[in-house]
């Protein structure tokens, strides 16, 4: 009895004495990235780190609105950019699993308009091509000049970008997606595409991946937020986000800005599945680490072999023109719409006007951590955004 009281009381003490260890090192953590805080080249930015246990860390510093002296927390939302790409990813592997689709359908089985590549015209596109970026489909023009849109039309205390577009040319993505890719669209050109196969080469495509989302619409004859809603945010309990200001509240979202002194517009994206998720650091915790669990056979939204899928390099050296190996490089290898390094870190980097962000874990030591930033970079706040994020690495297997 006493020797089973004295294990108990040993139990105890080392778990006050750990626990007071972590609260240390947090602490220590966050008078660091205060230090760097104090640089004054970003205004506002949240942080995370996590593990397969949940959120081990997360915290927000500077100002979500600099003029109303509002600090920036980590329930503080914005829009996270590309990191948006990685939820498509999820989608579709979790309607592959409900029967809806398969990777290997060609795109044109679920489109009410048919997209072919024409220097190619008897190569279908796949979806798993879509969900790699090897789908032959480009950027156009019309991306960045039509696919941001204002969302008031009076912005008397911001700064409107040019490529912001007023509130009435507001259109469903499947329409503005139609306009670029159909051959029967008003902005729709040959150099849309190109002059490689499908399959054949990696290049990065925003709307290639807005249109996996529009294909997984009329799979699953679900709008693509009510599906993500259902099946990732709601399992995960990620209460505080959502795709669009009247599906979050609005009252806890960051002003953004083109630089420390600029404050953006609020606007939205045509195509908002590839980089138009609302959200705080505390949700897009608990995403990542479902991610962590996923990659380890222990996730809540898809099965093992889906899970598998997701994580699974895609791309050889053949796919690329230029490869970088760089510790972050999410443009290394493809999962399904999930970046892979050379280094064994996996996740995504994001950017739109006013937002930064990066979200990784490492694939050996099963830690991951978010970067938030509400401020566009220049020379000196990519030298603050490096010295963050080095910071998080430093910290994130002490925690």
């Amino acid at each position: 009895m006493r020797k089973t009281i004295s294990v108990l009381l040993l139990g105890v003490l080392f778990n006050q004495g750990y626990g007071q260890m972590n609260d240390s090192i947090s602490e220590k953590l966050t008078q660091d990235l205060e230090q760097i805080y104090s640089q004054g080249h970003i205004n506002g930015f949240s942080v995370a780190i996590v593990g397969l246990d949940g959120t081990l860390y997360t915290k927000g510093f500077g100002y979500s609105d600099v003029r109303e002296n509002k600090k920036y927390t980590k329930n503080t939302i914005q829009n996270i950019a590309s990191i948006s790409k990685t939820f498509i990813g999820m989608a579709l592997l979790k309607a592959q699993e409900l029967g809806k689709l398969n990777l290997d359908d060609p795109i044109n089985k679920h489109l009410p308009f048919e997209v072919i590549n024409p220097y190619f015209p008897n190569e279908q596109i796949t979806i798993r091509q879509l969900a790699t970026h090897t789908s032959s489909i480009k950027d156009p023009a019309k991306y960045e000049k039509n696919g941001y849109v204002l969302k008031e039309a009076n912005n008397e205390r911001a700064k409107v970008n040019g490529n912001f577009r007023s509130p009435d040319e507001m259109m469903a993505q499947s329409t503005f997606l139609e306009r670029i890719l159909s051959k029967k669209g008003i902005w729709y050109k040959q150099n849309n595409f190109l002059r490689k196969a499908p399959g054949e080469l990696f290049e990065y495509s925003n709307i290639a991946a807005a249109l996996a989302a529009v294909v997984l619409e009329n799979a699953t004859k679900e709008p693509f937020n009510e599906f993500t809603e259902k099946h990732i945010f709601k399992t995960l309990g990620m209460s505080g986000t959502g795709w669009s200001f009247n599906e979050v509240d609005f009252s806890r979202h960051s002003r953004l800005y083109a630089n420390t002194d600029t404050e953006l517009a609020f606007y939205r994206l045509v195509t908002y599945p590839d980089g138009g998720l609302i959200t705080s650091s505390i949700d897009l915790g608990k995403y990542l680490t479902e991610l962590i669990a996923g990659y380890s056979g222990n996730g809540k939204i898809l099965d093992r072999e889906s899970y598998r899928e997701l994580f699974r390099p895609q791309l050889a050296d053949g796919h690329y023109e230029e490869r970088s190996d760089g510790a972050y490089n999410d443009e290394y290898n493809m999962g399904v719409f999930m970046g892979m390094s050379a280094h064994g870190q996996i996740g995504h980097t994001g950017g739109d006007p006013g937002v930064v962000t990066h979200m990784f874990f490492n694939s050996k030591t099963a830690r991951g951590k978010i970067l938030i930033v509400n401020t566009e970079l220049d020379k000196d706040g990519i030298k603050e955004f490096i010295d963050i994020w080095k910071t998080l690495e430093a910290y994130e297997v002490q925690l």
